[in-house]
């Protein structure tokens, strides 16, 4: 079969005097016949390229799927007397919600609330958002997407007779919040077009119909809004946020029908986020402190003239987030690119962090509903360690591993090693490196290695356990992260060398890392690989645009490629929203700089490495059309004869498959396609 030809249909866009010609604009249209049938040509050229590696395909499913334990749980939670878990059963997709009352013993009943198998019946995509309980345990809300849209419809179970409402609430955000007087839910409203969370409502139930009323509307089209409530659930919290700005409003749970108060009013570059406890509100903060410190101000004056801080600000380290005990605060902050967990004493003011030994981890603070608990829950993994779920005494210091990620099979921690090496960028700067291999693995140049990169949003791409991944280290592959600008790894500065003009600090510090992984010998470019998801498939685009030479293959999964025809258009979702990080190309300073690094924009008649381009039909974050644009013109264009491949989930959006097991076969799909490049088929 011949590689799709897509039909050029000349289109001219022009902004601030000049004119960007695009022929495949005519893709945008998802319901157009023509659209669909050249997406599926695009999927069954896919299939016949990879024909024969087939039954590799299904052996690195298998294997994956068998490292998985089938009958497994989540470690159960306390909140208001019951004990709540999900668990899977052999065979399943999709979780079982249940709980137990007062104790886990085996012969307290379990009630199950929510069996997600028998709702995903009939649909091929099944996600059900959070459920949320009401305070006297009789009730539950849950959000239901069937499209992968994100949009999501509310229902509300009655958990005393089983029976659901006979009415549901369309276009939300999935999150619902009760008030106290367990009658009143509040959840957010989503723009059906943008996608935009817009729109805060009240719900009082009825017997038979939805009752709502708009409390909030956020007018700036540049922010979304969301709900919670505090850990003392005391509070209905009502957040409005943007790249650079947050605004608060509160409410006491006990009084839904009263009006919300603003906590502080929003400013350009203040950002922060609030909780609760006792008669002071907590406030996580970037006010003069560029990488956030904690605040304290009474929750009857919350605005920023009474905040006091609560720590010594360390400039060279990260505040991530914070958990509040009644005897002790626990932070979560992030420094030379590693967590750390730091536990202080409310009334000593005695603290500690606790030690961690491996040079590359991922530590984070998990669930902890209870106030007065002297135990902390939090998540522990590394690139050789499985998760791990612990409680931590505050008191000894004393580690109790709640569940240990099992993974099936002949799997040996020993067998494989983790290392942290740092590549220089081209300012100097020290960009982190986490890799792991199996322990015979030569650093020779010899051997093949993926090479993994995110950066945008302040996100960082934390040195975590994947099963999936042993499937590549068992065959040769070394694997390695690149923690480069636009993330927050090193802490705020880190991001923000990587955003709006100085966005190509990114790309380079990607480049820049391949090219330290090779001088050390850890391989060479006809056996390095690179791989990056929605703007980490922007970071793919633009560094084979900048050095093909570079890598023998790349996989870009749900590529944001087509950066300044999307940032120009605001009826698409999470546009407005993103200025502050790439900039407004309205103004032509933003304009000029994007269409420089555009990755669609910048195409060329060069030779490319082997492509795999991932993207759904579905996608509410990056449009399809995206990817598929960025193929139809590497194609035309492109000067060698590598594999050049699209395929298009036609029953997805932007985070794949939704079942369990489903997503195995979209991995192994990728995987297949660099262990074919490196001649592997076994």
């Amino acid at each position: 079969m011949k590689a799709p030809i897509a039909d050029k249909k000349r289109k001219a866009l022009e902004i601030h005097n000049d004119i960007r010609n695009d022929n495949y604009f005519w893709m945008n249209q998802r319901e157009d016949p023509e659209v669909i049938n050249y997406l599926h040509d695009e999927n069954k050229y896919t299939e016949t390229v990879l024909q024969d590696v087939s039954e590799l395909r299904e052996s690195l499913y298998n294997e994956m799927v068998g490292r998985i334990k089938q009958n497994d749980e989540t470690v159960p939670y306390k909140i208001r007397g019951y004990f709540y878990y999900s668990r899977f059963e052999n065979g399943k997709e999709y979780p079982i919600y249940c709980r137990k009352k007062g104790s886990m013993d085996i012969g307290i009943q379990e009630e199950i609330l929510l069996d997600v198998n028998i709702i995903a019946k009939g649909h091929s995509y099944c996600d059900v958002s959070e459920l949320s309980i009401s305070p006297d345990n009789n009730l539950m809300a849950f959000g239901l997407d069937t499209l992968s849209r994100r949009l999501y419809t509310i229902y509300i179970k009655n958990l005393v007779t089983g029976e659901l409402y006979p009415y549901s609430i369309p276009n939300a955000s999935g999150e619902t919040i009760w008030a106290n007087d367990n009658k009143t839910i509040f959840y957010v409203g989503k723009n059906t077009e943008t996608l935009r969370e817009e729109v805060v409502m009240k719900h009082v139930l009825s017997t038979s119909e939805s009752i709502d009323k708009k409390i909030f509307f956020e007018q700036d089209e540049t922010f979304v809004v969301s709900i919670h409530k505090t850990k003392s659930e005391k509070f209905l919290m009502i957040a409005s946020s943007n790249t650079l700005s947050d605004e608060y409003q509160f409410l006491d749970a006990d009084t839904p029908d009263k009006t919300f108060t603003l906590l502080q009013k929003r400013e350009r570059n203040l950002e922060y986020d609030a909780d609760h406890y006792g008669d002071k509100f907590y406030i996580r903060t970037n006010l003069h402190a560029s990488n956030f410190r904690l605040m304290e101000t009474p929750v009857d004056k919350p605005s920023k003239e009474n905040w006091k801080e609560v720590l010594t600000y360390h400039p060279e380290v990260f505040l991530d987030n914070f958990e509040i005990f009644k005897n002790f605060l626990v932070l979560g902050e992030r420094k030379n690119a590693l967590n750390q967990l730091r536990v202080i004493n409310w009334e000593s003011k005695n603290e500690y962090y606790i030690d961690f030994e491996e040079k590359a981890y991922y530590a984070e603070i998990d669930f902890n509903p209870d106030f007065d608990s002297e135990v902390l829950r939090f998540q522990y993994s590394s690139l050789t360690t499985p998760t791990s779920i612990i409680d931590y005494s505050l008191i000894s210091g004393e580690r109790k591993i709640m569940k240990r990620q099992e993974v099936l099979g002949d799997f040996d921690i020993d067998n494989y090693i983790s290392e942290r090496l740092f590549a220089t960028a081209n300012d100097g700067s020290q960009i982190p490196i986490s890799l792991v291999y199996r322990k015979d693995f030569a650093p020779n140049g010899k051997n093949p290695l993926l090479l993994y990169g995110y950066g945008s949003y302040g996100i960082s791409i934390d040195p975590y356990f994947s099963s999936s991944r042993l499937s590549l280290l068992d065959r040769g592959f070394c694997y390695a992260i690149a923690h480069i600008r636009g993330g927050e790894d090193l802490g705020r500065h880190w991001y923000e060398d990587g955003k709006l003009l100085k966005k190509k600090n990114t790309f380079t510090d990607f480049i820049n890392c391949g090219e330290y992984l090779i001088q050390q010998k850890y391989v060479n470019p006809q056996k390095l690989y690179a791989m990056g998801g929605s703007a980490g498939g922007l970071l793919i685009g633009c560094v084979v645009n900048l050095r093909p030479d570079l890598f023998n293959g790349v996989i870009a999964d749900v590529p944001f490629v087509d950066v300044v025809t999307t940032m120009l258009d605001d009826t698409i979702p999470l546009t407005t929203g993103e200025y502050d990080e790439w900039g407004n190309p309205g103004q032509k300073e933003y304009y000029e700089y994007m269409l420089s690094y555009s990755p669609y924009d910048n195409v060329t008649a060069k030779n490319y490495p082997n492509m795999l381009v991932v993207t759904g039909l579905h996608d509410s974050q990056v449009q399809y059309w995206e990817p598929a644009k960025w193929v139809a013109k590497l194609r035309d264009m492109k000067t060698d004869n590598n594999i050049l491949l699209l395929n298009t989930n036609m029953e997805a959006g932007h985070g794949g498959a939704s079942g369990r097991f489903e997503r195995y076969k979209d991995i192994a799909r990728e995987f297949a396609f660099l262990l074919k490049l490196e001649w592997i088929y076994k």
